[in-house]
């Protein structure tokens, strides 16, 4: 990572968009989370704490700000925070696996100043639950939505793809439509974390090829339903579908730009740590704490947040080195090439990717070498082999897999939502 100090150009650049996560308390053993969620992390901020972080955020431009955990509402300061950030003239959101949203909550929210609400749905009930690692927790999620839209919040929802799931993309869509939600956020489930430790969950490149092409169907149905499906950052790349998945219209033009991490994004972990990204590896994109300096220090300062101001197309490898897309989309999303190979610059996540490879009658298989530390927001290594479209095909979820994720599921009667 090059160490560099920022030029005047540089400082038009401003943490915009910031997701923050509250507390690393959950209230559900997910089996993909990426920050292995469930204890709240040691020397987490306390209310007051925050409360100073909050004017720090003001002062610095943030716009729009998505609380996260964990569950956010389980921080005791969750709504006295959230009130600040919209007294701050911040647009505030929340993203939650649902499971603890009742009806007094939503309307504590509401008066608090809370604008949206985004609950995380991975699929049907079975798949939901199975990989949620907790009976009833579809269930409870989409009651939640239920909830939101009753005390007139904006109600969206965000769904992580993988191999488990992947089949329930369109009988989603119906149910979520059924629900009367504004949006739908979908991205690829990232071996990070607790889903580094189950790398037959993670989709292979090759399965682009399929689930693109059926998204931006969807994208196309949903549009007319008065529904936004758009792509997580870590879901393209520049196939013909592009335009279509990233544009807010259906005749839009918009495309991947590039990693927006340091640049435009801004993520902050419960005990300060911040990094450029939420998503991103805490033991390599963490450039400096709250507790012992202040944001604009470490925003303007750090080499770990400005790496992707400074991003070249000579620090990219691989298949992206000399890829036609290049200069402009910069090796994808950070964390996910991190997570799959050790380093970023190499994305092998893309559609136009995997597309080039099957004009050839090739497709490139992740193999995982190197297991991850155990640790929030931590990876292993895959390596690629490269090998013909029609090879046999792995199986989707190994059995030994859905056995482990089924032993996580708690039978016992607190466990209901």
């Amino acid at each position: 990572m090059t160490t560099r100090r920022l030029s005047v150009l540089d400082r038009s650049f401003r943490p915009l968009y910031v997701v923050w996560e509250l507390t690393l308390a959950c209230d559900q053993p997910c089996s993909h989370c990426g920050s292995r969620a469930g204890s709240e992390r040691p020397s987490e901020f306390s209310t007051q704490e925050a409360l100073q972080v909050v004017a720090q955020l003001a002062t610095m431009g943030t716009q729009e700000l998505v609380l996260i955990g964990g569950e956010a509402y389980l921080h005791p300061g969750f709504l006295r925070i959230t009130a600040a950030l919209a007294e701050r003239g911040i647009r505030v959101l929340l993203t939650t696996g649902g499971r603890g949203i009742t009806d007094e909550l939503c309307q504590q929210m509401k008066a608090a100043g809370l604008a949206q609400v985004s609950v995380s749905i991975d699929g049907l009930a079975e798949r939901h639950d199975l990989l949620r690692a907790n009976r009833g927790s579809f269930a409870a999620a989409t009651r939640a939505l239920t909830l939101v839209k009753k005390a007139g919040l904006v109600a969206t929802a965000n769904t992580n793809l993988n191999r488990l799931n992947r089949d329930d993309l369109e009988a989603l869509y119906e149910q979520l439509r059924e629900l009367e939600i504004s949006s739908w956020q979908v991205q690829i489930t990232t071996p990070l974390g607790r889903a580094a430790d189950r790398p037959d969950l993670i989709l292979q490149p090759y399965d682009l090829l399929d689930v693109l092409p059926r998204l931006a169907a969807l994208k196309e149905r949903a549009y007319r339903d008065g529904i936004l499906i758009m792509p997580g950052n870590n879901l393209g790349y520049f196939g013909k579908e592009e335009a279509l998945l990233r544009s807010l219209r259906l005749d839009g033009v918009d495309h991947f730009s590039g990693c927006q991490a340091g640049r435009f994004v801004l993520g902050i972990e419960s005990d300060g740590a911040v990094k450029g990204c939420p998503s991103l590896q805490t033991a390599h994109y963490v450039g400096g704490n709250l507790r012992n300096s202040t944001l604009s220090a470490i925003w303007e300062s750090s080499p770990e947040l400005s790496f992707a101001r400074a991003r070249t197309i000579d620090d990219l490898w691989g298949f992206c080195r000399d890829c036609h897309f290049a200069a402009v989309c910069l090796g994808g999303c950070t964390f996910t090439a991190h997570a799959v190979l050790g380093r970023p610059g190499n994305n092998p996540y893309c559609h136009f990717r995997a597309r080039s490879f099957a004009k050839l009658h090739q497709r490139e298989r992740l193999v995982p070498v190197e297991a991850a530390t155990g640790l929030p927001f931590d990876n292993g290594r895959f390596a690629i082999v490269v090998e013909p479209i029609d090879a046999p095909e792995p199986a989707s979820l190994a059995p030994r897999q859905l056995l482990q994720i089924r032993r996580l599921q708690n039978p016992r009667p607190t466990d209901a939502p």
